[in-house]
């Protein structure tokens, strides 16, 4: 991961990677399969320019278009202008859809898991739109049209542009310039102070990695290795303030490019966490692109020991829960012909095999193993 005895890097592997479940700006058009549900027929709109113009079919039969009505039903309650249009996803704990409200587009993000935790985390997306009307981060992001928290509803913007990657994992290293543009645009983010108490502290770091351990997913050295370095940063904190605003899941399929400007989208664990949480989250799926990894690892290091050390134990929980997730997913590809690492069911290109889940794995566990001697390596300098 840097220079030297802390160097990170990885021999590419071919390796194709699932599709995103994020951003609720994927555009049909670059979703080759993505079926338009039939029966009722929508009116077609012209696009803004950088998208595609709305066109296609709701199907609001059977047990499935009972959901949809519901949905629509909720989004109507406090957007009555809004007309859906195209499905764009559907899952078991969201459904997007986009539609028009006048002559602009919108995006309709519709909450179908009623759990305590998503509930919390769409809420928290509502607050985050709310507070950027009244304080305008350094980048691009989505007008806020109308929001029920209570009931799980948001409707936003749909803003031109496309994708930087419509794969959580690319496959292959995206073009240079897509990866300087969101980088850019994640170190403006995270260089931005909104005023206090506009947005709280998602991540319990010493309740994480407790519970990792616990799991059996980090070892008792790594657990002391992180704390050793948790304990550096907190007395660095004390002298000098070590807290980074951060979006929270920066993925490249959570940037849209436009010529305009990157746009940042789903913001649902946007808040204060330690320095280079959304460094880490880029550099580790970015597995097929060393030379942005290493661009990552400079800018982590340019901040001294300190941001440094944050960096390894953001990058070390963020791979982490990363290989957990996708170990539940091998396990249930076992059972189920077509999973979707993270639950719930995929609209468009085809889910990834159980061979491709099983690839991906291994690369993680390579990119842990180079984490975890960056980490020991720090805990020696100190």
């Amino acid at each position: 991961m840097y220079a030297a005895s802390s160097s990170v890097s990885a021999p590419p592997r071919p390796l194709r990677t699932r599709t995103a479940g994020g951003g609720p700006y994927l555009e049909p058009a670059a979703r080759p399969g993505a079926p338009l549900l039939g029966t009722v027929r929508t009116r077609r709109v012209p696009g803004r320019p950088g998208t595609q113009p709305l066109s296609g079919r709701l199907d609001l039969s059977g047990p499935q278009g009972a959901q949809l009505r519901t949905a629509i039903a909720s989004v109507h309650r406090i957007c009555p202008e809004f007309a859906p249009v195209q499905v764009l996803r559907r899952g078991g704990r969201s459904v997007l859809l986009v539609g028009t409200t006048g002559r602009a587009t919108a995006v309709a993000k519709c909450l179908l898991d009623p759990s305590p935790a998503r509930a919390d985390r769409i809420r928290h997306e509502i607050a985050a739109y709310r507070s950027f009307v009244r304080h305008r981060p350094p980048v691009r992001v989505p007008r806020l049209i109308a929001a029920d928290p209570d009931n799980g509803v948001l409707v936003i913007e749909r803003m031109p542009g496309r994708v930087a990657a419509l794969q959580r994992h690319p496959g292959e290293a995206p073009p240079r310039a897509d990866v300087r543009t969101a980088l850019g645009a994640i170190c403006r983010l995270n260089a931005w102070r909104p005023p206090a108490g506009t947005f709280g502290t998602p991540l319990d770091y010493a309740g994480r990695i407790n519970r990792f351990h616990e799991l059996g997913l980090l070892t008792d050295r790594d657990l002391g290795d992180l704390q050793k370095l948790m304990h550096g940063i907190a007395h660095a904190a004390g002298r000098q303030g070590m807290g980074q605003f951060c979006h929270g899941d920066a993925l490249l399929s959570n940037i849209l490019l436009s010529p305009a400007g990157p746009v940042l989208v789903d913001w649902e664990h946007a808040g204060w966490y330690l320095p280079g949480y959304d460094l880490a989250t880029l550099w580790m799926v970015l597995g097929e692109d060393p030379v942005g990894r290493r661009q990552i690892s400079q800018i982590a290091q340019s901040g001294g020991p300190a941001a440094r050390d944050a960096f390894l134990v953001n990058l070390m929980l963020v791979l982490t829960r990363e290989i957990r997730t996708y170990e539940t997913a091998v396990q249930r590809s076992l059972h189920e012909t077509a999973p979707v690492a993270g639950g719930g069911t995929q609209t468009g290109p085809a889910a990834p095999s159980g061979e491709e889940q099983r690839l991906l794995l291994r690369r993680l566990h390579d990119d842990c193993q180079m984490a975890r001697r960056a980490v020991r390596a720090a805990v020696g300098t100190r």
